[in-house]
């Protein structure tokens, strides 16, 4: 891969000099101007730039340098910025470096220290590069099991990944098959008690009159069959993490005694009159509505304050923007390996298909499709029909449509740019090259929302 170098200075004999520095296997542009050096920045997309902050129309100060470094880290935040400045201008150059400049030079031209303050920001740049492709080849995550490239899932582990730590009782909401068990393991790994027990529940799946004893344990005699004193699952998870599963479905009577559990934190054995003091993370899940629940006196109001301090909302894999082909590549590469059945890729007829089938199963329907096609496929190719999904080749989609592809592309520009920017709508439109009164016609007429809280996890 090349190296690129953009050297933005107005001083021609200057310009000249700082080329001359550099060996012929590193690619070199040179702007003179605010401008230019962003035309520069977005055409050749450079892994360094020299800046110096005094450009025209203020030479001899150093504003216009400012508002370039400050556009060069929202537009390309990964590119490594050195900062020329005067040798008596260390306050600048101070400034500069906590805006976000990556280190800076000292006017006059020494060519060797030049040299290598840029190979050295070079090298910095590389690694970094690095090491974003082996975040990459990890699914985008650094969690364990989920595979996500959608800024919907991302908000989902950035968030996760801020929570873990905590000791906060954390709700997770979504559909079946969206992974909320793997996301409440990553807690529970992620967190300071990661070497302590996770245990976990599913309240759907026991009966009723089990669930009190499952949950809290009992004493010998307590009831017929009791033999001996057992532990729960709360009393189990003792110093870790206990994992309600559809918490939606708990019983009335059940729900008051965990309120009481989560409120003084000890737990009353079935036939016990001597309060056990417990110490767990709770982390609970449901495919329910919550608040449906409650308006339907099905499940109490306070317990739902008490067990969603933090609330994470999975998104369904159909709402994770093209996340259904990475996960069923990322699936498809790891059954082939437990299959030994290596190297197996999508045909394009499977690809059209893993996109526009909706998933009501989501990631589990995704397993079981894939895995099923994984033993099906004849020789490397791994077709929709392998996968037992449709695909319409003569359908609209498949047709060249124009309007439509152009529509397409300028709805995933309008999104890329309010993402890079923040949601910042005056930032956003200079980015794209039109008005704001545009902009906001755009994003009413694709239906775009224009803030973070409305658009992410």
């Amino acid at each position: 891969m090349s190296r690129r170098l953009l050297i933005v200075e107005d001083d021609p004999g200057l310009q000249s000099q700082m080329r001359w520095c550099f060996s012929e296997d590193l690619e070199v542009s040179v702007a003179a101007d605010r401008e230019s050096a962003l035309t520069a920045l977005r055409r050749s997309e450079p892994d360094v730039i020299t800046l110096d902050l005094g450009l025209p129309p203020d030479p001899g100060g150093a504003k216009e340098g400012f508002l370039l470094l400050e556009e060069i880290l929202r537009l390309s935040p990964m590119t490594k910025i050195i900062v020329v400045t005067g040798r008596e201008d260390k306050e600048n150059a101070v400034k500069a470096i906590g805006m976000g400049a990556s280190d800076f030079y000292q006017k006059p031209l020494d060519a060797d220290i030049l040299t290598f303050v840029v190979n050295r920001a070079l090298r910095l740049a590389e690694l970094e590069r690095d090491n974003r492709e082996l975040a990459r080849q990890r699914n985008g995550t650094n969690i364990k099991g989920i595979v996500a490239a959608s800024p919907q899932m991302l908000g989902i582990c950035r968030t996760l990944e801020k929570v873990a730590p905590t000791d906060v009782t954390t709700l997770i909401t979504g559909e079946t098959g969206t992974g909320k068990e793997l996301l409440a393991r990553a807690l529970h790994d992620l967190s300071h008690r990661f070497d302590k027990p996770f245990a976990a529940i599913n309240c759907a799946a026991i009966p009723e009159n089990l669930l009190e004893s499952e949950l809290f344990g009992f004493e010998k005699g307590s009831f017929t069959g009791a033999t001996q004193s057992k532990k729960g699952k709360i009393e189990s998870a003792n110093g870790g993490t206990l994992f309600l599963d559809e918490i939606g479905d708990m019983p009335m009577p059940l729900q008051a005694k965990l309120l009481r559990f989560l409120q003084e934190r000890v737990v009353d054995r079935v036939g016990s009159v001597n309060p056990v003091p417990v110490d767990v993370r709770v982390v609970c899940a449901t495919h329910r509505d919550v608040q449906q629940l409650i308006d339907q006196e099905t499940f109490r109001e306070d317990l739902y304050y008490r067990i969603s301090e933090i609330t994470l909302d999975v998104p369904a894999l159909r709402e994770r923007e093209g996340d259904a082909l990475v996960v069923a590549q990322s699936l498809l590469q790891s059954l082939g390996k437990q299959m030994d059945r290596p190297n197996l890729a999508f045909t394009e007829d499977a690809i059209k298909a893993i996109k526009t089938h909706p998933w009501p199963g989501n990631v589990r329907e995704m397993i079981n499709k894939v895995k099923r096609a994984t033993i099906m496929a004849d020789g490397k190719r791994v077709t929709a029909a392998d996968l037992e999904l449709n695909c319409d080749l003569e359908g609209p989609e498949s047709q060249l449509n124009l309007r439509q592809v152009r529509e397409n592309a300028e709805r995933a520009a309008i999104v890329q740019a309010l993402q890079s920017c923040s949601f910042n709508m005056a930032q956003a439109s200079r980015l794209l090259g039109v008005t704001r009164p545009t902009l906001y016609n755009l994003t009413d007429k694709y239906r775009i929302e224009t803030s973070p809280e409305s658009s992410g996890a």
